[in-house]
């Protein structure tokens, strides 16, 4: 097969999407099958890895909400010269980032069948802002890019129903994403639409083996790096420094945990506009001594760092999936999440725990029954490590997709 995907974020650095379409055509490589990637033009070249993998950059206009028009545009017209080079078998495009015209579409249809990846939906988005304000989340305003998707949500959410009624199949990354576009966009009951969770890389994300010299050591060089002490407790948070990722309502609940566990330190991981107004918070709560932010990390680095943690916390107020939990999880350090959304899914009692959605006082009574019960957190680590593996490799993942496609390449066959 060849499967040509458009999607607006590649490589893995620039978030979940980018990190699932690059597994995706890994697996899909490996067994043998062409991949070509349209994707957004970035500062940085990307590297052309394989030649059974193709991927093209194309222009688009660097404004909120807008560039996903202008890539849309540019990236069917990609598509169509891709094609006539190599006859492409499946056009499986990653919403709601590429925004698409009926014709667009249609002229997508032309080429193959076309899968439509429900990433989250841009009314979604807009909901965990609003609730990120009514919690009092800095920025929310300040943020073009989150201003941009309060004004104009409802307006690009037509492009993502259009796409997700004209595919051939819909693939939502969670069931809550499947309930988001069913009760938001009143989709009709023959819609056909279904699950696939993304997974994680279990090689990777693995658990810390103290046998392992190399691993004991990258244990006490990340400690060392962010300044916690060997007996001090790591409370770990991942994730982009936006208003809806729930930053507020965790920096207030380390004010409580920092009374009940004094050893305890919390590490934020992530880049964005936010950071100022975070370490700002964390003055004002006077827990500023304990709390590190680390703008970014590879892949590499944050491995070791879920490694040398001890507890990850996941405040978000609106996702689609939500992939850091699962990488937590199959690093072997149990995750707290929130009760709302796609989190429950992959998370229970046996793994971490839930708390209620922007709750700070619900989220430290968790967090400090977890990191005042060690042995319950090494149980609990356990457990996370093997339901990943049982139900969130990506290589499970890329099965299904393959199964997918398959079948709609066999219909597509019939039909003709």
């Amino acid at each position: 097969m060849h499967i040509a995907m458009i999607s607006a974020e590649y490589p893995p650095r620039w978030g979940g999407m980018g990190s699932t379409v690059h597994h995706l055509a890994a697996h899909l490589k490996s067994k043998g099958h062409k991949v070509s990637i349209i994707t957004r033009r970035n500062s940085k070249k990307l590297v052309h890895n394989t030649t059974s993998s193709e991927i093209h950059e194309v222009k688009w206009a660097k404004v909120p909400m807008h560039f996903t028009r202008s890539f849309g545009r540019n990236a069917v017209k990609k598509l169509e010269t891709v094609h006539k080079i190599n006859p492409v078998d499946i056009v499986h495009i990653h919403l709601p980032m590429v925004s698409l015209t009926k014709k667009e579409l249609s002229r997508c249809k032309k080429i193959g069948p076309l899968v439509a990846s429900l990433h989250g939906s841009w009314r979604g988005e807009r909901d965990g802002l609003m609730i990120a304000r009514k919690m009092r989340e800095p920025a929310v305003f300040r943020n073009p890019n989150d201003l941009a998707i309060l004004l104009t949500a409802n307006h690009y959410s037509r492009y993502e129903k259009l796409a997700a009624t004209m595919a051939n199949v819909s693939i939502s990354n969670s069931d809550a994403t499947y309930r988001d576009f069913i009760n938001r966009y009143e989709m009709m009951d023959e819609w056909d639409c279904r699950t696939i969770h993304w997974g994680v890389d279990t090689e990777l994300f693995r658990p810390m083996d103290p046998h392992n010299k190399s691993d004991t050591a990258d244990r006490i060089s990340i400690r060392e790096r962010y300044g916690i002490e060997e007996n001090d407790l790591v409370l770990l948070a991942v994730g982009r420094l936006a208003a809806r990722k729930g930053y507020s309502t965790l920096l207030r609940s380390f004010k409580k945990i920092q009374e009940e566990v004094s050893n305890s330190k919390l590490l934020i991981v992530g880049r964005g506009g936010m950071k100022s107004f975070m370490i700002k918070q964390a003055k004002k709560y006077g827990i500023s001594d304990n709390v590190t932010i680390e703008s970014s990390l590879d892949f590499e680095d944050l491995s070791r760092v879920y490694r040398a943690s001890d507890l990850s916390v996941f405040p978000s107020y609106y996702e689609g999936q939500g992939l850091i939990p699962l990488e937590a999880m199959s690093s072997g350090i149990p995750i707290i999440g929130t009760d709302d959304g796609p989190i429950p899914e992959m998370v229970d009692d046996h793994v971490g725990g839930l708390f209620e959605l922007g709750n700070h006082e619900n989220l430290a009574d968790a967090i400090i029954e977890h990191l005042t019960n060690i042995p319950s957190l090494k149980e609990k680590g356990k457990a996370g490590r093997d339901r990943v593996l049982e139900n969130f490799t990506f290589e499970q993942t890329c099965e299904k997709f393959e199964v997918v496609y398959a079948d709609l390449i066999v219909n597509s066959t019939d039909q003709s």
